[in-house]
């Protein structure tokens, strides 16, 4: 049932024009197995700091000045906040590119995802916090070395204050 009420809520979203309507099946079914959690690189690195002894939340929902964040991964005691973009999704200057197709759509909605992203960055370095952004395309000794960086600088902060 619950699926019957989800295609007709997508049916009547693409008549409305709320969003486009997919291009064939395939495409509507590529773009449903789209994760908004637990992505492979996400994984992947999530795995490489545990091994390595570090401990964090994931998918951790924060409020701060009013707006919700959630981060892929957060040390809370460290204020650290990890974020796992994709390239597409977040509009990486090295492989993101402009859509070809309903692009009415897309380039307003990759251009919220960045401004959500400035604005997080910004609400959350006010708060204290360190953010590091990985980009899905970076090595994952890289990405590891990015956050031990984060890590470094808070305990940093952290010795500074004490």
């Amino acid at each position: 049932m619950a699926v019957r009420d989800s295609a007709k809520a997508r049916r009547d979203a693409h008549a409305a024009g709320l969003y486009p309507a997919p291009l064939n099946e395939g495409r509507s079914r590529n773009m449903q197995a789209n994760r908004r959690t637990n992505t492979k690189p996400e994984v992947r690195l999530r795995s490489a700091l545990h091994a390595l002894g570090y401990r964090f939340r994931k998918d951790f929902v924060m409020r701060l000045d009013g707006r919700r964040i959630r981060p892929d991964i957060v040390f809370t005691r460290r204020k650290v906040a990890v974020f796992v973009d994709g390239c597409f999704w977040h509009v990486c200057p090295e492989h993101g590119r402009q859509p070809t197709t309903n692009e009415w759509y897309w380039a307003p909605k990759l251009r919220r995802n960045m401004e959500r992203d400035r604005l997080a960055n910004e609400v959350l370095t006010g708060s204290g916090w360190i953010v590091v952004r990985v980009w899905e395309h970076e090595s994952l000794e890289s990405a590891v070395d990015l956050v031990a960086h984060g890590i470094t600088e808070s305990n940093m902060r952290s010795s500074l204050v004490a």
